[in-house]
């Protein structure tokens, strides 16, 4: 029962590193909606996470996983392979949020169907407006590599589902070659 108020965006963090998580939980937390937010320290805790394995039986499924790639124990690309392949799973977003821009990685990324590739701002200031525009976005698909730099609307769109646009929001979306 929710006694008339709405339910929170729930959220899961993927994140080996606690900096990172302290942070993005803050940034979380300043935008609008400051969802309620998970945090799995490596990739076996987020499966168990997700599958509500162990300490996590009756968790609260994500509305939305942000997903690092290089992660200890079990890398982050195996971890959205799982997520992805899981017909319980598959349909909750996955945000990759790496320190990485590397083509390959990108495109390993969204070849295991991740529904957008962000890269971890260095600047504190533009990763609370990463963070912001991912509460809003709600991704279906984009690659979010910073401020001014240019964006390739038309590789964006074409990397997206049909029927799905790519959004922008002051900051650049964008795809490489």
């Amino acid at each position: 029962m929710n006694n008339g108020r709405a339910q929170r965006m729930h959220i899961l963090i993927v994140e080996d590193n606690s900096g990172d998580q302290r942070l993005i939980r803050e940034a979380f937390q300043e935008t609008q909606l400051a969802p309620e937010a998970a945090v799995a320290k490596d990739g076996f805790e987020a499966l168990d996470y997700l599958f509500q394995r162990g300490a996590f039986v009756g968790v609260a499924r994500p509305d939305l996983i942000l997903l690092d790639l290089n992660l200890p124990r079990k890398d982050g690309r195996e971890v959205l392979a799982e997520i992805k392949s899981d017909p319980n799973l598959r349909n909750i977003p996955v945000v990759v949020f790496s320190s990485s821009s590397a083509p390959r990685d990108v495109s390993s990324a969204y070849a295991l169907h991740a529904n957008c590739y962000v890269t971890k701002p260095a600047d504190l200031d533009e990763l609370f407006q990463a963070i912001a525009w991912i509460e809003r976005a709600k991704p279906k698909c984009a690659v979010l590599t910073g401020m001014n730099q240019s964006v390739d609307y038309a590789a964006v769109a074409a990397r997206c589902p049909p029927g799905v646009e790519p959004a922008y929001d002051g900051l650049t979306i964008e795809i490489p070659d």
